[in-house]
């Protein structure tokens, strides 16, 4: 049994990234980008009105001056309008600045009467003007390589004209579940047997993590029908097992692998839940074998599976996003491994949520967050803690 730090070291250096492909910036969400990209345009591109209301020359203006109205600019093409003191412009907000023009009166600020209109504020030069380059320069870095692409990041380089980008390649996966105590929903249960609920949790999770599921099987403790699904699955870039990575004998799966040319790296970490961990290659298929309970599953997923899904991409940082928390309980890891309790985390708290056993699905249900606790690590209710949050 190795340490979790030493197995997620031992995964990562045996995942290779996919070769990048290009898509169109409307397909890119939540992808990688596998390469850097840089603003060839200044935002704003050039000075336009923050405000509806009118352009004016501000040292021209004060509380009851007079200005006469020389013109309209909308938001469109600029009419390449110029004003002098003493005049001014209506103008909405997005549109060009006039020429001469260094601030905006806004138009709840000014009385109009025909074609003059009264200022009844005072007026600071470049009040409501947007000035070109005030959000972004150019050639400003918009997009570092093995960044996520979230809808923000396609407006920014839709705004700088792409209509396509490079990044990472994509991850195809199989998942395969196995036990004969399980049966599929829909179908009649009898007595020691369960619905079985792991395949959908590794789909909606490969799913969160951008993967393409390209297939999803089940099979019973049978080690014939076990090495066909197996042969078919490990074309995929990347295969999930659930159940039969122990040490029963109706636990099957790393004789099989191995009866296959799998190569077994890792077996059994210490960690909790999760202890039963599998991972190895099959020519270029990464295999991981996952505990058959739930929420051991979700665990050693979130900790193995998902940093190496993510490096396939091409992301930089494989990390959970880390937050600090008011733990609002005792907590105390009397195991002999590492514990990732799971928890609430909601307005700046974190609270442990249920059962903490491997099979309690209802209490990670409704979690959010997990603490990771040493072997001894004993916290206080009241104390400042990091937690990892995963929904």
């Amino acid at each position: 049994m190795i340490s979790e730090e030493e197995a997620r070291k031992k995964v990562l250096a045996n995942i290779w990234v996919r070769p990048s492909r290009s898509v169109l910036l409307s397909q890119s969400l939540s992808c990688f980008a596998a390469e850097d990209y840089f603003s060839s345009l200044p935002l704003p591109n050039f000075d336009n009105s923050a405000m509806d209301g009118y352009a004016v020359v501000a040292s021209s203006c004060g509380l009851g001056k007079r200005l006469r109205v020389i013109g309209e600019q909308p938001a469109a093409l600029d009419r390449q309008l110029r004003i002098s003191a003493g005049e001014a412009v209506r103008i909405f907000t997005g549109a060009p600045m006039p020429a001469g023009a260094d601030a905006v009166v806004m138009q709840e600020d000014v009385t109009r009467e025909g074609s003059q209109i009264v200022v009844n504020v005072e007026v600071v030069r470049g009040e409501f003007v947007r000035r070109r380059g005030c959000d972004l320069a150019e050639g400003q870095k918009i997009v570092a390589k093995g960044e996520r692409i979230h809808p923000a990041t396609i407006a920014l380089l839709a705004s700088q004209g792409f209509t396509q980008v490079s990044v990472g390649g994509e991850v195809d996966a199989a998942v395969i579940s196995t036990g004969d105590e399980l049966v599929r929903a829909g179908e009649e249960i009898k007595p020691g047997q369960i619905y079985e609920s792991n395949s959908v949790l590794l789909q909606a999770l490969l799913q969160r993590c951008n993967a393409a599921v390209k297939s999803v099987r089940h099979c019973k403790d049978n080690a014939k029908s076990l090495r066909k699904t197996l042969e078919e699955a490990i074309k995929y870039s990347v295969l999930i097992i659930s159940g039969g990575v122990s040490v029963g004998e109706h636990d099957l799966v790393q004789p099989t692998l191995r009866s296959l040319g799998a190569k077994i790296d890792i077996w059994r970490v210490a960690i909790k839940p999760g202890k039963p961990f599998l991972f190895g290659r099959a020519g270029d298929c990464a295999v991981f074998g996952l505990p058959g309970n739930p929420v051991s599953a979700f665990v050693t997923f979130l900790c193995f599976v998902r940093p190496a899904i993510l490096k396939m991409m091409g992301a930089t940082n494989l990390d959970l996003p880390k937050v600090p928390a008011k733990l609002l309980v005792d907590l105390r890891n009397e195991s002999d491994r590492p514990h990732y309790v799971r928890g609430r985390f909601e307005n700046g708290t974190f609270a442990p949520v249920g059962r903490q056993e491997s099979h309690a699905l209802f209490g990670l249900s409704q979690s959010n967050a997990l603490l990771r606790l040493e072997v001894g690590e004993a916290r206080t209710g009241g104390e400042s803690v990091d937690v990892q949050t995963f929904d």
